[in-house]
């Protein structure tokens, strides 16, 4: 009995000693990741909106020949530098020459039969001094005179059209510029007034651009534009809004605009370089601009990893955006202004994870 007393205290005695022995349990560790971020700033005015266009001419002109006919020749390639007044195309002429020639023999006819109005008038003038003839007789041929000599003007006014329809078997440029385009080649038959021939014209160069309906106030009260080209990035030209369409593209749904250049240099603008044209200072309504390596796109939806300053854990949020400009981007919704915000490092964060803040320059309207 003693030596089973004894056994059950050796075991509770060693349990004890194994208890003691076990290392206490670990908390586990938690990655502290480093991020970047910037304090997302909200400032008036100065949404910094920029659009892409191309450059055209002020005036152009769709040229056509006044006339029908088939071209026998083309005078002039596209991208050709033409003078005012210059031959651009050729009709065959054989049809109105064949119809001038034809007014022509109706205007001598015309005028034999005045000529001879006039004979028989003198002649009835002298009869009736001699009562030979009678006034209803001189009154009739006077008449006749009348109708031949009007005869003779509408005769010498179908010469004077068939003239100058022979004259439009010529198309000529209409002012100095360059050839965009030509519709029709050399056997083509066209017909009076087809657009065939596209003329820029020298002198004023603009940007097309295409605005959405939201941002149209924003361009209307730019207090400046600025106009640059891809091909020629160091230089920047002023601009001005000169025209802006009332109503939108069936299409596209935006506006159509044209920004005149300013005092634009010929040799750099050419005609269809693409263009852009920035509005740095937008007297428009408060906005909030981040880099677009803080944007994160889950399932079709925009959003950000926002810093909880006290406890330094990050939490996602979406937002709205608006239109990017470089490498950044404009939210509209979503952001009230002053939070802390990740720009680098965001697809490797989870909710509620811990990160160590390396702070950028402040992110805000530029």
């Amino acid at each position: 009995m003693k030596t089973h007393y004894q056994s059950a205290a050796l075991a509770v005695i060693a349990a004890q000693l194994l208890a003691g022995c076990t290392p206490a349990p670990t908390a586990p560790h938690e990655e502290v990741r480093p991020v970047r971020t910037v304090v997302a700033g909200r400032s008036a005015g100065t949404v910094g909106a920029a659009y892409s266009g191309e450059i055209r001419a002020r005036y152009e002109s769709q040229l056509g020949f006044r006339t029908g006919g088939k071209i026998v020749a083309r005078l002039v390639e596209v991208g050709a530098h033409v003078r005012q007044g210059q031959p651009l195309l050729q009709l065959d002429p054989s049809q109105e020459q064949l119809q001038m020639a034809a007014s022509g023999a109706d205007t001598d006819a015309a005028r034999s039969r005045v000529a001879q109005a006039r004979i028989d008038l003198q002649r009835l003038v002298q009869l009736q001094a001699r009562n030979f003839a009678s006034v209803a007789e001189l009154d009739q041929q006077r008449l006749a005179l009348d109708q031949a000599e009007a005869q003779l003007r509408a005769a010498q006014a179908r010469q004077q059209i068939n003239s100058n329809l022979r004259g439009y078997t010529t198309l000529v440029a209409d002012r100095d510029g360059v050839v965009s385009a030509i519709g029709a080649e050399a056997g083509q038959v066209v017909a009076a007034g087809q657009p065939i021939v596209a003329l820029a014209a020298d002198g004023e160069r603009e940007v097309t651009i295409s605005i959405p309906e939201s941002r149209i106030d924003e361009l209307r009260n730019a207090s400046s534009l600025q106009v640059t080209v891809w091909a020629h990035p160091g230089q920047v030209w002023k601009g001005a809004l000169r025209q802006l369409s009332p109503d939108t593209d069936s299409v596209t749904r935006t506006y159509s605009a044209r920004i005149t250049i300013v005092d634009p240099d010929p040799a750099l603008l050419r005609l269809g370089m693409t263009a852009s044209v920035a509005a740095p200072d937008v007297d428009g309504q408060s906005a909030i601009r981040l880099p677009l390596t803080a944007i994160v796109d889950r399932d079709g939806r925009r959003q950000v990893w926002v810093v909880d300053p006290k406890q330094g854990r990050v939490a996602p949020r979406q937002v709205q955006l608006g239109s990017a400009q470089n490498d950044s981007v404009l939210v509209v919704g979503g952001l009230a202004g002053g939070e802390t915000v990740v720009s680098a490092g965001v697809h490797m964060l989870q909710p509620g994870q811990r990160v160590a803040l390396e702070t950028a320059a402040a992110g805000g309207a530029k």
